[in-house]
């Protein structure tokens, strides 16, 4: 039945009519697993078969070569972060070829930084956390799923407690083995590791052992690890509180001691995707303990000696925040070309003529700064900085047992002083 309407439109039909019509996506992101077409609902081959490019890799574009229409691209070695190929295509129909999940450690993320969400339509697969999950019957909100794709294999470092499972993605075929032998050194070897290659395809394999015995050859390139760690005695387990323990670190002296450090973090409160200035950086232990904090954070660790600043990078590595960057030079010169810090810390060099005043005019609006002295002169600045801008100051002291001939008392640590300062917006 039919009719005709006349009369006054409904708000809906009005809404309706003067609303422009939306254009469709003209980028289609397909998440591809090992078995292909196959594995691929109705719409996912049509954005490829409809599409004028389609850039991949190599194995992407094998795995979906029948149903390639257009101009097939191979992604550009090394790869191009900007994407730029896509971006000129823009308007036109364009495929991208990803693994599994796209938006799950995949270049979906890497497109959206330069594309709007709205241009785009996506249809993921199951990643290859969600396979390895679904092999192991592990709760995947239960585990820790870290990508070492082209990453270092020390980002598994502050995952490392008894108990804890952990599916890594990884780069290529001679990293199981350098998992392995991580484990090991770090007193985690009786873990158990199952190494799963090329999930969901035809080559899928399985195979597993404790971490320390390890003898695994002929991996397929595609592959992901899983691991139930099991903790030695000894064994190298980052706390998540903190204030680490000082002998963790690899030091000369300067580093903040561990009472000050879990106070001087407090003091910083890390907020995600913060960037701190570690100035007169020493070990590196305010930097280090800051991006444990949270994986979005990041710290430039500024130190005018060569030796503390391999130092420094050598105890990044080891507690598993390799992404520090370190910075060979002395405040004040040594801030030029740097990004704009959220927050700033000066353990060293405070003192010295323009050092606190070049921190403060560097940092953003609404930033965090904290000093701490421990001489007589930095207090000074410290006390001058607090009578001109205001902020808070405390005074830390520590004691701890020592022995006093053949009985024990308490040895006082040097005090700190500590200034805390927000800029005002």
């Amino acid at each position: 039945m039919t009719s005709e309407y006349s009369g006054t439109a409904s708000p809906s039909t009005e809404k309706s009519t003067s609303t422009e019509k939306k254009e469709k996506p003209w980028l289609s992101i397909v998440g591809i697993g090992e078995d292909g077409l196959e594995g691929l609902g109705r719409n996912a081959i049509q954005a490829i078969e409809a599409a004028e490019v389609v850039f991949g890799g190599k194995r992407h574009l094998e795995l979906a070569a029948a149903a390639i229409r257009g101009e097939a691209r191979r992604w550009p070695v090394p790869f191009d972060t900007d994407v730029s190929d896509v971006v000129a295509l823009r308007g036109r129909h364009v495929c991208v070829l990803a693994s599994g999940d796209p938006f799950f450690y995949g270049v979906g993320v890497t497109l959206l930084r330069h594309v709007e969400a709205d241009e785009t339509a996506c249809y993921p697969s199951p990643s290859a956390f969600s396979l390895a999950a679904a092999r192991l019957g592990w709760a995947l909100q239960s585990v820790e799923c870290v990508s070492l794709h082209g990453r270092s294999i020390d980002l598994l470092r502050p995952y490392l407690h008894a108990g804890a499972r952990i599916i890594a993605l990884t780069s290529d075929a001679h990293a199981p083995a350098l998992i392995a032998e991580l484990l090991s050194d770090l007193g985690f070897g009786q873990s158990e590791f199952v190494l799963l290659e090329a999930l969901g395809g035809e080559r899928e394999r399985r195979r597993q052992g404790r971490a320390a015995d390890f003898a695994f050859e002929d991996i397929d390139p595609l592959n992901v690890v899983a691991i139930d760690v099991v903790a030695a005695e000894g064994a190298r387990i980052l706390p998540f509180a903190q204030g680490l323990d000082d002998s963790l670190f690899e030091h000369d002296g300067q580093i903040t001691k561990r009472e000050i450090r879990a106070v001087t973090l407090s003091s910083l409160a890390p907020r995600r995707g913060e960037l701190l200035w570690d100035i007169g950086a020493g070990s590196g232990s305010i930097g280090i303990e800051w991006m444990l904090s949270h994986p979005s954070l990041g710290a430039i660790a500024i130190e005018q000696h060569p030796e503390r600043a391999e130092r420094i990078a050598r105890n990044a590595e080891a507690f598993g925040v390799p992404a520090l960057e370190v910075m060979i030079g002395a405040a004040p010169a040594a801030f030029e070309g740097l990004p704009q810090p959220d927050a700033i810390f000066i353990g060293g060099g405070g003192s010295e003529a323009g050092v606190l005043e070049g921190a403060m005019h560097a940092l953003k609006p609404g930033g965090r700064l904290v000093a701490n002295a421990v001489t007589l002169e930095m207090e000074a600045v410290l006390h001058a900085a607090h009578a001109r801008h205001g902020g808070s100051m405390i005074r830390l002291d520590v004691s701890r047992v020592a022995a006093v001939g053949s009985m024990s008392g308490w040895r006082p640590a040097m005090p700190v002083t500590q200034w805390s300062w927000a800029k005002p917006w």
